[in-house]
Order: C-alpha cells, then sequence, then structure tokens
C-alpha cells in the first residue's frame, strides 16, 4: 500500500537542526547586543544608543534579557515596567531606554517565558478576538476604517515576525549544514519506508503488519503481497510498481532542505536495486527557503474551526489574508496532494508533526479521505532527569483526533502504540566550517 509520510518541525529537531520557533526567539534575544541598530530589528524592539550596557554576553533567551533590564533599572535608576516590558528614566521627558514596537511580538514571547508558544495559532487567536470587537463595535458605531486599519497593523507585524523567522532559519539552519550529503544514521529512518514483501501466509512478525489496518483490506494486502514477493523472487519489481501504480509522498511541512537527500538516496537506490523502495516525491506544501515559486507559507488553516464562518462573512478580506487555504492556490502543490489521496489506497505516517490546529482543514481533508486506510504515528520518546522513558503518544493521537468529525472513523484508522515506532533521534546533517 502507498504511504503518505507527513514531515513536520520534529523531524528537523530529530536531526539537530535549530527549527523550532524557541530557537528562532532565543537567537533573537541573544543577538540583540548586535544587530540593534538594524532596521528590521527597530521595527520589532527599540534600544536606546545611549544606554544598552544591558545588553550583554549573558542573555540568551526573553527571560534574560527581563532580569538584566530589572537589574540595569535598578542600578540607575530608571523605571523598568515588568508588565508591559518597558524601560524608562524618571526624568520629566521620560526617556526610553527600551520598548516593543511589534505588539504581537510580545504577546508571543510573553507566552514563551510560561510555555512553548505557537506563532500561528497565537495570530489566529489575535485575529479572533479583533473580528468579535469589529463585529459588535460596527453594529454599534460603524467603525469599519478604523477595525480595517487594526488587522492592517497585525498583518504587518505578522509579516515582519515571518520575514525575520525567514531570515533565521537563512542564516542559522541552510546555510550552516550541508543538505547535499547524507545525514549520519540516514538508515535508521529509512528503514522504516523500506519496501518488501511480508509474506503473510508464513508464520513471522511481519503478520502485526495487518494489524495496522481495518480487517476489510486484509485480503486485498495478502494479495498485493503475493503478487509483490512474486515480482521480487523474479526481479520484476520496477514492472510490478509501474503496473501497480506504486509510489509515496513525502508531505513536507518544513520550509527547510532536509528531505531532499532522503528523496536522493532513495532515487538512486531505486535505480540501482529497484526492491528496495517505491518512487518516492516529495511535496514542500508550505513552502521552501529561497524559493519564488513556491514561497514560505505561514499563517493559520483551520476552516473547521466554529468562528472562521464568523470572521468570513465579515466581509473584510484582511481578516483572510493569511489563511493557508488562499496561499495553497498560488501553485500546483495542493492539487498534487489531492491527485494522490485521489488516486488509490494509502497509509499516513506521522513524522515530527505535532497535528496542531493550524493545519486542521488539510490534515481533516487527508485523515477522512476514505483511501486513507491507516495512521502510524512515530512518537517522540525522551528520558527525564530520574531516567524514565516518557514519549507524546498519546498527546499525539488526541491532537490527530481534532481533525476528525467521525470519532468511529478516527478509532479504526489510528495505528495502536504497541505497532508504533519512536523517531529516531539521532540522525544528523553535517555542519559547515564556521568560516564557509
Amino acid at each position: 500500500m502507498n504511504k503518505l509520510i507527513i514531515i513536520g518541525n520534529g523531524f528537523d529537531l530529530a536531526h539537530g537542526l535549530p527549527t523550532s520557533y524557541k530557537h528562532f526567539i532565543d537567537k533573537f534575544w541573544e543577538n540583540l547586543r548586535l544587530n540593534y541598530k538594524e532596521d528590521h530589528i527597530k521595527e520589532l524592539v527599540y534600544v536606546n544608543e545611549n544606554n544598552f550596557n544591558y545588553l550583554d554576553e549573558s542573555i540568551n533567551n526573553f527571560s534574560n534579557i527581563l532580569s538584566s533590564l530589572q537589574e540595569y533599572s535598578d542600578k540607575n535608576n530608571y523605571k523598568f515596567d515588568n508588565g508591559n516590558y518597558t524601560c524608562k528614566s524618571y526624568s520629566s521627558t521620560g526617556n526610553i531606554i527600551f520598548e516593543f514596537r511589534n505588539n504581537f511580538f510580545k504577546k508571543i514571547n510573553k507566552k514563551s517565558i510560561i510555555n512553548w508558544v505557537d506563532i500561528e495559532n497565537e495570530y489566529y487567536q489575535e485575529l479572533k478576538i479583533k473580528s468579535k470587537i469589529k463585529k459588535a463595535d460596527s453594529i454599534e458605531n460603524d467603525n469599519n476604517k478604523e477595525h480595517s486599519n487594526s488587522i492592517k497593523i497585525l498583518n504587518d507585524e505578522f509579516e515582519q515576525i515571518r520575514s525575520l523567522f525567514e531570515n533565521y532559519l537563512m542564516e542559522h539552519v541552510t546555510k550552516k549544514f550541508y543538505f547535499d550529503k547524507d545525514p549520519s544514521k540516514a538508515n535508521s529512518l529509512l528503514n522504516f519506508i523500506k519496501e518488501e514483501p511480508k509474506r503473510y501466509s508464513e508464520s513471522n512478525s511481519h503478520k502485526s503488519c495487518l494489524d495496522e489496518f481495518p480487517k476489510e483490506d486484509e485480503l486485498e494486502l495478502k494479495e498485493f503481497d503475493n503478487k509483490f514477493y512474486e515480482a521480487y523472487n523474479h526481479r520484476e519489481v520496477k514492472k510490478f510498481i509501474e503496473d501497480n501504480k506504486c509510489h509515496n509522498i513525502f508531505l513536507n511541512f518544513n520550509y527547510t532542505h532536509s528531505i531532499d537527500q532522503y528523496c536522493n538516496i532513495i532515487k538512486s537506490s531505486c535505480s540501482i536495486r529497484d526492491e528496495n523502495y517505491f518512487p518516492t516525491k516529495m511535496i514542500q506544501i508550505h513552502g521552501r527557503l529561497n524559493d519564488r515559486n513556491n514561497q514560505m507559507n505561514f499563517g493559520f488553516g483551520d476552516e473547521m474551526d466554529t468562528d472562521y464562518k464568523f470572521i468570513e462573512n465579515l466581509d473584510d478580506n484582511g481578516y483572510l489574508k493569511n489563511f493557508k487555504s488562499f496561499k495553497y492556490l498560488q501553485n500546483s502543490n495542493y492539487k498534487q496532494l489531492i491527485d494522490f489521496i485521489d488516486s488509490s489506497k494509502f497509509q499516513v505516517y506521522i513524522m515530527g508533526h505535532s497535528c496542531g490546529l493550524s493545519d486542521r482543514t488539510m490534515l481533516n481533508t487527508i485523515f477522512e479521505h476514505d483511501n486513507c486506510r491507516s495512521i502510524k504515528v512515530f512518537y517522540y520518546q525522551w528520558k527525564n532527569e530520574n531516567e524514565e522513558i516518557n514519549d507524546n503518544y498519546t498527546e499525539l493521537i488526541q491532537n490527530i483526533s481534532r481533525h476528525f468529525n467521525d470519532k468511529k472513523m478516527m478509532r479504526s484508522k489510528i495505528v495502536n502504540k504497541s505497532l508504533c515506532n519512536a523517531l529516531p533521534q539521532d540522525i544528523r546533517f553535517t555542519k559547515k566550517p564556521i568560516h564557509e
């Protein structure tokens, strides 16, 4: 059966790549002492050039800079507002020492102190708040112009962060790793994708693979495997693949180049020993760094949310600007995905995707499709401070459940934990020398 392999940020993190929003936000504060005079940084925060000694090498996150600002204010008799994150002098002029200029950036930093922050989801929460204020106020006061300006400011602030995040990924990921070389221990992941006959008729461990699918698929799976085994023995796998239209898709939600070399390895293997893999292509659905034809799609994608219809009915396109569905229509990626899921039955692999609500519309389309026969989770596993093993399997399937309207269907498609695997965490791309 074909595979749709969904790749998320956890895939990049498993390769040791600093691609999370936390990496991005922490690096912003770590580098602020070096770049606070640059125009794109000034759009986000203001640092008084005559008072910047609180920016030192000890700062590597937002909490650090708050502590440093508090200490600096106490020593120099400045007023530090820990609620608004502003620092001013007590003089009559009230000279500003530090303040945020991008309110949305301030809010996501505030959230990052408490917990991990999802920038796209935070944007949508702000959008919902503004849409309800607009609706209520327009009924009473007809202040549409004021609210159009309000949503423009939010979108402009969101775009500043999107642009900064894209630059961060270019500078600290793309330019610092060799993505055209095989990552170390790549086989620990590729082994899950390799194709070989299961020989269900014999007594072996592969029989458990049948339990990953509904009972109604068992006969078809066995018949397919018998034909595959016969072609395998006669070195006719390539013809078998062509006749049965076997192929897999990497549905890549990341912006980086981390999956490219895996596609190259599979392509090379297919040309040498064609029984190792089914032909596999990649759809980089949310765009690709430094690619004009597949630009970064950064926004929100939950049109199933109860508030979406409300937002849509405001009749103001500013509120729809950053919904992913409209950006999918800028190229053929989404159509390629639909063509794949419509073409034949498939199993979904989840590798490093949190299955959060920011991609809900697309994931619902995939998961509830009749051709989607099974959803197999490759969960994140770690040891706590007491050397106890933990994992996020339950959290992932809870997230997956939110993409189903039909909960009975959901329970029939999700593969139970005993048949799933942890995503390998020790795969690494080679770092480039610092001078490159």
